[in-house]
């Protein structure tokens, strides 16, 4: 099979194309026929060495863990899936090729009106997002700032937020105010006198932050909270230095909350924004793209 690959740490430049062996499943594992793959910035965290302490790579690898595609070989103990079930979710083995091994528990059925691409989009930002709202006890009622609101992370975070009763004011760049804003925030542009732009739409305060931008919006985050309390970013590595939370635990996996946010995006009440989709054999001008900080939606790869 044909998988993107990387034998030393680098820029994306280490990424290259080659057949490798079809994986074969075990126990409790399928094997999916990927046909849509999310492109993750920590894809390219990994790819570079800078997550090393973090997740431990060993090389020759194949990045990401993200997939939608059809089963097409199942192992032992498997009950929950049958050959020729279109599925989404989490892989074992690397996600960048044209068949990855994936552990059925976290794998969610895909519903039919969801197209590959958005249904590759969702299971790493559901999970993160969903994660760092628990993280900081966002309650009804609440104003929560989200920097970075219109990318990946940022689109379902807001939509989550305010499904829980919370007010979201998210920053953005000019071009996706109006993104924002229809995903059910406040939109704000980014940059200059964010302190007191932010001040003047939440007068009483900002109750929690969600930084999903790294781009180096921490220390107006701790100004507008007086604190460094329920701030936590999932981008900004000057986190600890800084005595905030960096989301770094490990992902949850619900494969049953998975299964209810695909029919949510199927049916059309939650968004999910493919900003733009690249071949396979693209993955390192996605890659570029995703370290360069695409600005709206999730980046694809697909597979033919």
């Amino acid at each position: 099979m044909k998988a993107i690959v990387f034998d030393a740490f680098g820029g994306t430049e280490v990424l290259h194309e080659t057949e490798v062996e079809i994986p074969q499943p075990g126990p409790g594992q399928v094997r999916v026929r990927v046909r849509a793959i999310g492109v993750n910035p920590v894809d390219g965290k990994i790819r570079s060495g800078t997550m090393e302490a973090i997740f431990p790579t060993t090389l020759p690898a194949i990045p990401g863990g993200e997939i939608a595609g059809i089963i097409d070989a199942v192992g032992e103990g498997v009950d929950r899936f049958t050959v020729g079930d279109e599925v989404l979710g989490w892989s074992d083995t690397g996600s960048y090729a044209q068949y990855a091994l994936a552990t059925a528990t976290v794998l969610a059925p895909k519903p039919a009106g969801l197209p590959w691409t958005h249904a590759a989009a969702l299971p790493v930002a559901s999970d993160a997002a969903e994660r760092v709202l628990d993280l900081l006890d966002v309650k009804a009622g609440e104003t929560l700032l989200i920097h970075g609101a219109s990318g990946a992370l940022g689109t379902i975070a807001v939509q989550l937020a305010v499904a829980r009763g919370a007010r979201v004011i998210g920053t953005a760049g000019p071009a996706n105010q109006e993104y924002v804003a229809s995903l059910g925030a406040t939109a704000l542009p980014y940059g200059r006198d964010l302190v007191q732009r932010v001040r003047a739409l939440a007068p009483h305060g900002i109750d929690a932050v969600f930084d999903a931008a790294g781009k180096g919006a921490l220390e107006d985050s701790i100004t507008l909270r007086g604190t460094t309390d329920r701030i936590v970013t999932t981008a900004d590595f000057r986190a600890r230095e800084l005595g905030i939370v960096f989301a770094e635990g490990p992902q949850r996996r619900s494969a049953a909350r998975l299964a209810e946010l695909a029919q949510q995006a199927a049916d059309g009440t939650l968004t999910i924004t493919v900003g733009a989709t690249h071949p396979l054999a693209d993955a390192a001008k996605a890659q570029q793209a995703s370290d360069a900080g695409h600005s709206r939606g999730k980046l694809v790869l697909t597979v033919g």
